[in-house]
């Protein structure tokens, strides 16, 4: 008996520690934004699955958006389809839209909700059209200082959380695909995940709004150092944004508009460790980059 006991201790001290945590995010949204090697890696996407569950069960309220950009790009590659980047966005013509609308609201959304509801009744798929959840106009990124159309792709005007609240109220998981409607033409526009993680973290008023990477944060002096700015204000990010790699901008520039627009944190983190969410949201280390408003913004 005092053998069972002593093995089960450290389970015990575990769920104590947490305890502050549980406390302070009970009852709170968080956005997260599924991407990378997670969603590729079957050990990953399940570990992420039984986080987003655990996150559920102890009281938050997760939302999880997606996109999908490997699982399009072999789909585009099957259908002859090139895939070409602009200004780091995806070049999405008419063809490629049908392919991105497929992929991410049929194939990618289906099987993380899969995933999620082995453990219950509980994750609900939607894309940004339904129910007029995001709508977007054509974006046009300055290359060189010159506009340039680079097709389906959407800029995010609107959001409309009244679905989303809905599904949250009555205990689900809404799992939202990174497709927009159109504010101004009946095409619909691919968005990019991350700014559709950070529009909607602001738009809910989450507490927290967490990016799974495929690095271990936002670096000090890439590449010649590999030491993680574990934290740093809005005011500071912004200063950093201009020199990042592009990869890395959306998602930092994510991060900027959610603490700038009421969320409280904004973290980067490492999708590549297993249940990196737990880790960031329920110890002290954490383990990527947080983001926080600057002092005068939390007034």
């Amino acid at each position: 008996m005092s053998t069972r006991k002593h093995t089960a201790l450290p389970k015990a001290q575990i769920l104590v520690e947490a305890l502050p945590w549980l406390t302070r995010h009970h009852g709170k949204t968080v956005v997260v934004k599924f991407g990378g090697n997670a969603m590729i890696n079957e050990e990953l996407k399940a570990a992420f699955a039984q986080d987003i569950v655990f996150l559920r069960h102890a009281g938050l309220k997760p939302v999880v958006v997606h996109g999908g950009g490997p699982q399009i790009s072999a789909q585009l590659d099957r259908q002859g389809l090139v895939s070409e980047f602009k200004a780091g966005l995806r070049v999405t013509t008419p063809e490629a839209m049908d392919v991105v609308r497929m992929v991410l609201a049929g194939q990618v959304q289906r099987e993380l909700v899969g995933l999620l509801n082995q453990h219950g009744p509980l994750a609900v798929g939607l894309t940004g059209e339904d129910a007029h959840t995001i709508t977007a106009t054509k974006h046009q990124p300055r290359i060189e200082g010159e506009l340039v159309d680079i097709g389906r792709v959407g800029q995010i005007t609107e959001i409309d959380t009244g679905a989303i609240e809905a599904l949250l109220a009555n205990g689900r998981i809404p799992v939202v695909s990174s497709i927009a409607r159109s504010a101004d033409d009946d095409h619909v526009y691919n968005v990019n995940a991350d700014t559709a993680a950070a529009a909607l973290a602001a738009a809910l008023n989450a507490e927290t709004l967490m990016v799974l990477t495929d690095v271990e944060g936002l670096y000090e002096d890439w590449p010649r150092s590999d030491e993680v700015i574990s934290r740093l204000t809005a005011t500071e990010l912004e200063k950093l944004l201009p020199d990042l790699a592009s990869g890395m901008v959306p998602k930092m520039e994510g991060c900027l508009h959610a603490v700038r627009n009421g969320v409280t944190t904004a973290r980067v983190i490492d999708g590549r460790v297993q249940h990196s969410i737990l880790l960031e949201i329920f110890t002290d280390e954490g383990i990527g980059t947080m983001v926080v408003p600057d002092p005068e913004e939390l007034t």
